[in-house]
């Protein structure tokens, strides 16, 4: 990599799953020295503590079942070592101190895998210490058990050859990417490379680690270079890389730390990123490494919350690509396995990334057993990660059977490759639960392994219904830039230095208020019913006298203006009601009291003239504007306040703040908190506000590893916890949020950021419906909503809110999509809050009076409610019968009239009336024909002479037909399209007798008749049967006399 070329794994960072996403309930034994947990495209495998017993979970389950985790017997003894077939998912090599190896064929989940077919390898003279499956051949097993290392084929149960005795116990075992060569580590501090269908006596060896601790060796590309763990002279932990071509000296190294544990490496080929889990400890490491600089360079360091017992690395086929996850490890605790995902921060992640994740082995082997020791060297076929192009390919490996008949058309090592490609193709559209319908659809296992969703279920196999629950009638809600006439420009000189407890700037129905970066605490004044470039020269401002930490407009007098000093002041200023055409020198009421600087500021919601305040000194202050002066205090905190928040009926205050508690307070009560509860662990920043009608707390704050997370609490019960909590993304900015009270959506984003998230809050499981995200180009640095009023309802706007960038303020509609726009939408626009007219003065309300406001319609008055709109009666799929009857009825006039024509012109067997003159003059014959079709002409037009003809020309060819045919003709002369044992079938006649065929036709017409229930079409069936029976009455009696003439003929 050139010195000028940057890395793409660079802004690379670990993501762990949320906790309900982790696999719980687990009872996890360390045996010293070897990973405790090893992972496929399938299962999950770990240590129990239960001697010579693995648990095994599937890798994913259906959202909301919880994963049975499954045991298997497999020894009498403490189990070692295991390793799954990187091509047969279900393959799986255990090893144990009972001396013995096994190759288990695991069940489906659910079963006793303890019945499980298996095969045994051994005994070996000693404890098995490392297994390790082949990389390109099918059932090669390379077992390691003190100082011996043997090579087996699990399909004979044999062994291939067994390498020369190590001087010291073996620890690990490590083929290289192309099965060429085979390296080991052992504890005389040595690597040793083998070929071993060469010779059994090592080809290389080399002193890799001078410290006395376990050491491991993983190859890192075909090439040649390898890395080795271990530890130094100063027994630190050190990571080295190698090139077998030159072992004389480490290419690079790495040193960590002095800790005791070992390091657990986990190393994907892909990538080139190396992750480091120390034993017992919390912490993961990821460096990148570069064979061509050669270095090693530190991506990420991850902090966890659970101590590490084992590791294990999934396989790229089994990554979610979609959300550029590059990597992802399982971590195995005491108690649970815990997924971490590496991810690459991308702008668009609805695109396959090919930087990212290049073609990767496929999982169907290159070779058989014998085919590889006899020397074949071909390669596993590589396989694009994309999901439009991934193949859906599966194996079965042939060294064990397979009880499952379904799959039996997997191909096998027994076939040509040839045989396996074909194969593939005839089983694509199979439905078992088999690693192959695992991988025909991307989307199946990669959202399952989500950063977001740890093992949820795929949607796209799924009913999105069965698997996501309840959804939101907001969730096609869409955020609209409106036209750029619309926006204020050249905006100049704006503060970005604002506390985070402050929204960066406020907004109301009218104006705009902005810090500005300047001295003096200057405020920007801004018109929003005058949009346009704002001058190049200066406007004027408010010197407010001192840096702004907050700053808030009045609901109830949209011209007085709220602003929060660091000076431990509150001013008071009024604005001109047109646009500001001087400075602002002098407030017109200043509030004294704190001694610290404050940290925000809220109006009351109902009364008129109160504020509440929070500052530095850990107090929240309530005052009375009219008089200037505090009339409550509120207690209790002991660290800084994130945010406080009046709720709906203005009888309470919540607060949260940096000690991890929320609290609530009746400012008119007591001055120390009424209830208080566990709330965000992260000492970041966090807001609060009351929804779903004052009854429950919403809370966005950080969780202990910095990740953005919401958590609802119930208001009246906050020890109890939070009823649900969700995260989000990592970003160092406080999500701020907005409610609207009438449709209960909520927003949420913070300064800096680019997405605004939008859930619908409900007060029940799951409690946050998730909606479209407004997402922009650029960062914001703030975000105001507007008053609902604002909103312009015929296009079905339920929230107008304000984007603060760089230069320019632009006004954002969410919409909610709707058919039906001509009409008013009272469903999503309930009636809304006159908020504008205070409920109370701040007398009463310091007296405990409490009121609400009154309410007012957002209809138009030339829109009519959608509710009252006149529903239109469904449309029937057919018309009535009655209607089809009458057609057919038509119909039969036009055919009666066809049949009399066709009858002259002699569509009968008997003879024709032109056919008893002799020498029929042919001009004669022609007037016949016109004088015909001038008859058809008069009677059905033009377009009907048009249909006599070809009906004409039709009745030749079935009278020549019905000489031909003999017996035939009759029931294939039908003009009602049906055979007359269909019709006598039909009307249940067996003979043709009229009375019964009109008595049998009466009730069957009235029983399926369609306006009392019945059916159009064996109505119509009816109708058509009795036409033929009609039919073959009137033909019958002209059926006997010619039969006698026939023989004659």
């Amino acid at each position: 990599m050139s010195r000028f070329k940057v890395s793409k794994f660079r802004h690379a960072e670990a993501k762990v799953a949320r906790k309900e996403a982790w696999i719980g309930d687990l009872q996890s034994s360390c045996p010293s020295g070897n990973p405790h947990i090893k992972a496929n495209t399938r299962w999950i495998a770990f240590s129990t503590d239960l001697a010579g017993v693995l648990g095994a979970v599937p890798l994913e389950s259906p959202k909301g079942i919880k994963r049975v985790i499954s045991h298997l017997h497999c020894h009498s003894d403490v189990v070692t070592d295991f390793d799954f077939s990187p091509f047969d998912q279900q393959l799986l090599a255990t090893g144990s101190a009972d001396e013995v190896v096994k190759v288990w064929r695991l069940l489906e989940s659910g079963q006793d895998l303890s019945s499980s077919p298996h095969v045994m390898l051994g005994p070996e003279r000693s404890r098995v210490e490392v297994l390790l499956f082949h990389p390109t051949a099918d059932g090669v097993l390379a077992s390691a058990a003190g100082k011996a290392v043997k090579i087996w084929d699990v399909e004979q149960q044999q062994i291939l050859t067994e390498l020369e005795p190590h001087l010291n116990w073996v620890q690990s075992l490590a083929w290289k990417p192309d099965g060429s060569l085979l390296g080991t580590s052992c504890q005389d501090k040595r690597l040793h490379i083998f070929d071993p269908r060469a010779k059994s006596v090592a080809c290389q060896t080399v002193l890799a680690h001078k410290g006395g601790r376990e050491a491991q060796l993983l190859w890192v590309n075909t090439e040649g270079c390898f890395l080795s763990v271990g530890s130094n002279q100063m027994m630190e932990r050190e990571v080295c890389l190698w090139d077998s071509r030159q072992l004389s000296s480490s290419l690079t190294s790495v040193t960590l730390d002095a800790s005791p544990r070992p390091l657990i490496p986990l190393f994907d080929p892909s990538s080139g990123l190396l992750v480091l889990a120390g034993k017992g400890e919390k912490v993961l490491f990821c460096y990148e490494v570069q064979p061509a600089q050669p270095a090693m360079v530190e991506v990420h360091k991850c902090f966890l919350e659970t101590r590490t017992q084992g590791t294990a690395q999934l396989p790229r086929l089994a990554l979610d690509v979609t959300a550029c996850e590059v990597m992802k490890v399982l971590q195995l605790s005491d108690s649970a396995v815990v997924p971490i995902s590496y991810l690459v921060p991308r702008k668009s992640t609805h695109e396959f990334h090919k930087d990212l994740f290049p073609d990767c082995p496929g999982n169907v082997p290159a070779a058989s057993a014998q085919s590889w020791w006899a020397g074949d060297n071909t390669q596993v076929e590589m396989v694009s990660l994309d999901p439009a192009h991934r193949p859906s390919l599966g194996f079965l490996s042939a060294c064990l059977p397979c009880l499952d008949q379904d799959n039996q058309h997997l191909p096998s090592a027994h076939m040509e490759a040839g045989d396996q490609v074909k194969d593939l193709d005839n089983s694509v559209g199979s439905s078992l639960s088999s690693p192959v319908s695992s991988l025909a659809s991307p989307s199946s296992v990669a959202p399952s392994l989500s950063a977001t969703s740890g093992f949820s279920s795929s949607p796209s196999q799924r009913s999105l219904q069965n698997i996501l629950g309840p959804s939101s009638a907001f969730r096609h809600i869409e955020g609209v830039v409106l036209p750029r006439t619309t926006h204020i420009t050249n905006l100049r000189g704006l503060s970005l230095t604002t506390p985070g407890e402050c929204d960066g700037f406020c907004a109301n129905r009218h104006r705009i208020a902005i810090p500005l970066l300047a001295t003096g605490g200057q405020v920007a004044i801004l018109e929003l019913s005058q949009p346009g470039r704002l001058p190049d020269t200066p406007v004027p401002t408010i010197q407010n006298g001192a840096p702004i930490s907050d700053l808030c407009w009045d609901p109830f007098d949209e011209q007085r203006l709220a602003i929060a000093g660091e000076d431990t002041k509150i001013r008071l200023w009024r604005v001109e009601p047109t646009r500001l055409q001087k400075q602002l020198l002098e407030p017109e009421v200043v509030l004294r009291g704190h001694t610290e600087k404050i940290y925000s500021i809220k109006f009351h919601p109902l009364a008129s003239d109160v504020l509440a305040s929070s500052s530095y000194d850990k107090s929240v202050r309530i005052w009375d504007m009219r008089t200037g002066r505090q009339e409550l205090g509120l207690l209790g905190h002991t660290d800084q306040i994130f945010s406080l928040a009046w709720s709906p009926n203005g009888c309470c205050l919540a607060t949260v703040s940096k000690d991890g508690k929320v609290r609530v307070y009746e400012p008119r009560q007591a001055a120390q908190p009424l209830q208080d509860g566990p709330g965000p662990k992260g000492g970041r920043g966090a807001r609060v506000t009351w929804v779903c009608g004052g009854k429950y707390l919403l809370v966005s704050g950080f969780d202990s590893r910095s990740e953005r997370q919401l958590s609802l609490h119930q208001a009246e019960a906050l020890a109890t916890g939070p009823l649900a909590t969700i995260g989000l993304d990592v970003s160092p900015s406080t999500l701020i949020p907005f409610y609207d009270v009438d449709t209960s959506v909520a927003f949420f984003t913070g300064k800096g950021d680019t997405r605004v998230f939008v859930y619908e809050v409900v007060p029940e499981a799951p409690f946050f419906l998730e909606c479209n995200s407004f997402l922009s180009c650029d960062p914001h640095k703030g975000f105001q909503f507007l008053p609902k009023t604002a909103c312009d309802v015929r296009e079905v706007e339920i929230a107008r809110a304000l984007r603060l960038r760089q230069t320019s303020i632009e006004p954002v509609a969410f919409r909610v999509p709707r058919v039906k726009k001509e009409f008013f939408q009272d469903d999503l626009f309930p009636a809304t809050q006159a908020w504008w007219e205070p409920a109370l003065p701040a007398t009463a309300w310091l007296k405990g009076a409490n009121k609400q406001h009154q309410t007012i319609s957002l209809q138009p008055k030339d829109m009519t409610s959608v509710s009252q709109v006149p529903k239109e009666a469904p449309r029937r799929k057919y018309l009535p019968s009655s209607v089809y009857l009458e057609e057919k009825s038509e119909e039969q006039k036009k055919e009666e009239l066809l049949s009399a024509m066709v009858a002259k012109l002699g569509n009968r067997d008997d003879p024709l009336p032109q056919d008893s003159f002799e020498g029929v003059d042919e001009e004669e014959w022609a007037k016949y024909l016109v004088q015909i079709v001038l008859v058809g002409a008069q009677v059905v037009g033009r377009a009907f002479a048009r249909a006599l003809r070809q009906e004409f020309a039709a009745s030749q060819a079935a009278a020549e037909t019905r000489g031909r045919t003999g017996a035939q003709s009759w029931a294939a002369s039908s003009l009602s399209g049906i055979s007359l044992q269909e019709a006598q079938q039909i009307l249940n006649v067996s003979t043709l007798n009229p009375e019964e065929i009109q008595k049998n036709y009466e009730h069957l017409f009235k029983v399926n008749d369609k306006s009392v229930g019945g059916s159009f079409y064996l109505q119509s069936k009816v109708v058509r049967a009795k036409e033929r029976l009609d039919e073959e009455l009137r033909i019958q009696p002209q059926r006997e006399q010619d039969s006698p003439q026939k023989p004659g003929t």
